[in-house]
């Protein structure tokens, strides 16, 4: 039995939900997937999945050896990777993880063209606001948004920086008077980023002379995207990327308020960094997708 061969169509059988869907994703024939299984089985001495007229589904010790077996397949596909990777063209999977809507927005609309320009390449976007760990993830390359920690384990590239607006709908701004001053928040309601801990104030600079502002609101959310329609539906004032909202003010969905301020200059950085393991220094992957990312920001 070819032991690799035989994780490769156990774990597409149960991907696939049995063996002749498996079979035509793998284009072999289906008895060809039933006997790798049941070889596995036979050597495993337990049975990995229950079989079905229906459906094939992994046994609670098959689900488990499933988990493994990807694992593992994953490894090898990487270690092929990096392999691979050394040459001028990108070749292989890429595993990318980006927050949620920098990802949707900024990202998504354009891969179709980034995987044009390198039919070598398959691209696996992962989209999470969580900070990932490349190493336990399998995470090839990691975009960040804001503050990241510097470390001897990981590279971390600064691409670009974007800026917080200030905005609310004109639906809101004809109920209540746009502030002229930062100090006129307080009045407000503030539809605020919650970051899993006390919900701070927003940071206001102008000339050099930094003015804290303590703002209130019925509304947060750790997801920019629901406070972007909270404003929309003209529920308050919110401080988002300017990525996520441009396209809301140029179309006057959204009015950007108090532009002349510098907003969070200090408190919340602003930088847009690649982050990767220091064995990807040389991957072709890599320099391929930051060529990609620094081109979107340049152009937005």
């Amino acid at each position: 039995m070819d032991k690799f061969l035989a994780l490769s169509m156990f774990v597409e059988t149960v991907r696939c939900g049995g063996y002749s869907a498996a079979a035509r994703k793998l284009g072999v024939a289906t008895s060809s997937v039933a006997r790798q299984v049941a070889a596995l089985e036979a050597e495993l001495g337990t049975t990995l999945i229950t079989r079905s007229t229906r459906q094939n589904r992994p046994t609670d010790l098959g689900q488990a050896y499933f988990d493994k077996a990807v694992a593992i397949l994953d490894a090898v596909s990487s270690a092929d990777s990096v392999v691979m990777d050394r040459g001028s063209e990108a070749r292989g999977k890429l595993r990318v993880s980006v927050p949620v809507e920098f990802g949707r927005r900024v990202i998504a609309p354009h891969l179709g063209r980034f995987l044009a320009d390198h039919p070598a390449l398959e691209v696996s976007l992962h989209l999470s606001d969580d900070r990932v760990d490349l190493f336990k993830d399998r995470i090839d390359l990691s975009v960040r948004l804001g503050s990241t920690v510097s470390s001897d384990e990981v590279v971390c590239s600064a691409i670009g920086r974007f800026e917080r607006w200030l905005v609310a709908s004109p639906e809101y701004l004809n109920a209540h008077p746009a502030p002229m001053a930062p100090s006129d928040l307080a009045g407000h309601a503030c539809l605020r980023f919650d970051y899993g801990g006390p919900i701070k104030g927003w940071d206001f600079e102008v000339d050099g002379e930094a003015i804290p502002v303590a703002v209130q609101g019925r509304i947060h959310s750790n997801n920019a995207d629901v406070l972007r329609q909270a404003a929309l539906g003209g529920q308050g004032v919110a401080l988002l990327a300017d990525w996520l909202v441009a396209e809301d003010v140029q179309q006057g969905r959204l009015t950007r308020l108090l532009a002349h301020y510098e907003i969070n200059p200090a408190a919340v950085d602003a930088s847009i960094t690649l982050v990767y393991l220091p064995i990807n220094r040389e991957s072709a992957r890599i320099k391929a997708f930051s060529q990609f990312i620094r081109g979107l920001l340049a152009a937005a």
